[in-house]
């Protein structure tokens, strides 16, 4: 009997990554995280900042994502994503530069700083930091 898998393509406005033989795929969806399997019912998705997971039978692949879409139809997922990066090529440094800069605009007090962006980009940067640190 031959062995089924997921067939997942993740596409962003800079790059896109398919991957025929995935056992399970985890997402952050905007009412929690779930998990699709094998024969997973059709539905479609929003995805917040968090944390993609594809299981593949030789490794599992981690990837940070900013939100976007997700769509599962007859065992093909498809992840149309705001910004996805694995989290082996994350710079830490640079997320962390990203943290603190954000820190400092919600903490300045200024009217002219966007609390809501702000917010977001401080969130933004502790999810890839925290993925990154997934990873060693």
């Amino acid at each position: 009997m031959d062995e089924k898998y997921l067939r997942v393509s993740v596409t962003t406005p800079q790059k896109t990554w398919v991957f025929d033989k995935v056992n399970t795929v985890s997402a952050p969806g905007i009412m929690g995280g779930f998990q699709i399997l094998i024969n997973h019912a059709p539905m479609i998705a929003q995805l917040e900042i968090g944390e993609i997971k594809l299981n593949l039978s030789e490794k599992t692949h981690l990837y940070a994502t900013s939100g976007g879409f997700l769509e599962i139809l007859n065992d093909q997922v498809s992840l149309l994503l705001e910004s996805c990066e694995q989290a082996t090529e994350i710079n830490v440094n640079r997320a962390e530069a990203s943290a603190e800069r954000a820190k400092e605009r919600l903490h300045s007090k200024s009217e002219d700083v966007d609390i809501s962006r702000a917010e977001a980009a401080l969130a933004r940067a502790l999810n890839r930091i925290k993925i990154a640190g997934k990873i060693g």
